[in-house]
């Protein structure tokens, strides 16, 4: 891995594939096939994650066995609004609960929860106040959901991430 270079093979396989795909060796193809298999992976080294290891395998299944409930349970909620469109007093809304986490891999994990949850969508996050932003499908109680959120998965993130 070189800093012009970081992945040769990545590289030599994206000229591959470009001068396949356009069955021209002209040296206009391949001079684009030079620049977008040199600049593509430069870029993709860019993306690198930060590193992290997580800790506590056990707090890391109490996460996963919570998130599969909540999952399930949602998924019934969700179904429930659908197949009952006369309840009333259902409304759809924004919710900004404070986060104390930073660790990236840890947001990155909330993030996926929160978004594989149906009826939830990870909207913002402001890194320099903390503050999420998501949207909630079926929002009765804002308290609720910032407690949900900081209390059922932040807490057991902080101790696997930080």
């Amino acid at each position: 891995m070189t800093r012009w270079l970081p992945y040769p093979r990545i590289s030599a396989l994206l000229l591959v594939t470009w001068l396949l795909f356009n069955q021209s060796l002209a040296p206009a193809q391949i001079l684009l096939g030079v620049l977008l298999a040199v600049s593509l992976p430069w870029l993709l080294a860019r993306l690198q994650p930060v590193p992290g290891r997580p800790r506590r395998p056990l707090t890391i299944l109490r996460l996963a066995v919570r998130v599969l409930l909540d999952i399930i349970r949602s998924n019934i909620a969700v179904a429930l609004i659908i197949l009952r469109p006369g309840m009333r007093g259902r409304t759809a809304g924004f919710v900004r609960i404070p986060l104390t986490m930073r660790n990236p891999n840890a947001l990155a994990v909330l993030a996926c929860i929160i978004t594989a949850t149906p009826g939830t969508v990870w909207v913002d996050y402001e890194p320099d106040t903390g503050m999420l932003m998501i949207h909630v499908l079926d929002l009765i109680d804002e308290n609720e959901w910032i407690h949900t959120i900081t209390q059922r998965y932040e807490t057991l993130l902080l101790e696997i991430f930080e």
